[in-house]
């Protein structure tokens, strides 16, 4: 690879090029047939963890920053009409990806090519704003989140999932070195939790909890709450993994400040008085 920046589309491409990048494929769900990868999601451990926490439809839900389209194809089999934002028109990553899982699998969703940081919906339309992996790329964090909120309906929820966190500014590098495409697309981010908390309390909604790296599967998947306990245990060298309580990760989850962490934040917009 040279030194100059490629597409998202071409970053991924040149990721399921590499034999021994496989694994990371698939946790990423980039692997093909896409109906294959977007079922396997929806009945994955992140996708049930996420169910538990926004229920099933009817409703009408707004999948932001859709991606190629696996959460947009796991609302709509849980009986919620959606609606999938995604400013990327690639094939393979983006919006062409997902009309393409809407042909081959019939699931019912509505495309739309564009930025989330200006949604073209009425406002108070949906029960549901769900994003996946998506803040930490907005080009307006606070636009993004003021948009998510004003297109909720009052009483409607906002998750937004896997969002990377640093501690510090100057922890940014180091978690954009480590990262497996930025040096061939340059287009991850990170943001410090405070701005996370401004940008979504700031927008008028209520948060409802924040899940920190190691206190749900949504955040540790492709790992598990075991290989969690094993991990633990070993770098304390405890002989009882499986006796580790589940609040310790949590404690831990707290503590830690690898750069780029993933964390889930939930949110309701008020009813109005």
């Amino acid at each position: 690879m040279t030194g100059e920046t490629i597409s998202w589309e071409g970053a991924v491409e040149w990721l399921r090029s590499q034999p021994d990048k496989a694994d990371l494929v698939r946790a990423c769900f980039y692997d093909d047939p896409l109906s294959a990868a977007a079922a396997r999601y929806a009945a994955g451990d992140e996708w049930t963890a996420v169910r538990e926490i926004v229920g099933c439809g009817p409703g009408l839900a707004l999948d932001l920053a859709a991606g190629r389209g696996i959460a947009a194809f796991a609302l709509a089999r849980d009986g919620w009409a959606v609606i999938a934002v995604e400013p990327d028109p690639s094939n393979i990553v983006g919006a062409g990806a997902i009309r393409s899982l809407v042909a081959e699998t019939g699931v019912d969703v509505n495309i739309v090519e564009e930025w989330g940081e200006r949604l073209p919906f009425e406002t108070a339309t949906f029960d549901l704003v769900h994003c996946r992996q998506g803040l930490h790329h907005a080009r307006d964090l606070f636009a993004m989140c003021r948009e998510a909120a004003r297109v909720l309906k009052p009483g409607g929820m906002f998750i937004a999932s896997r969002e990377h966190v640093i501690s510090r500014r100057e922890d940014l590098p180091a978690f954009l070195a480590s990262h497996a495409l930025h040096h061939l697309y340059g287009g991850e981010n990170a943001f410090l939790l405070e701005e996370y908390l401004g940008a979504i309390v700031g927008a008028g909604m209520k948060l409802r909890f924040v899940l920190n790296p190691f206190e749900s599967a949504i955040n540790f998947f492709p790992s598990n709450r075991r290989e969690l306990k094993h991990n633990v245990a070993r770098q304390y060298h405890w002989p009882w993994p499986s006796l580790i309580p589940d609040a310790v990760l949590h404690w831990l989850g707290r503590r830690t400040d690898a750069p780029g962490r993933l964390y889930t934040f939930a949110a309701v917009k008020p009813r109005e008085a």
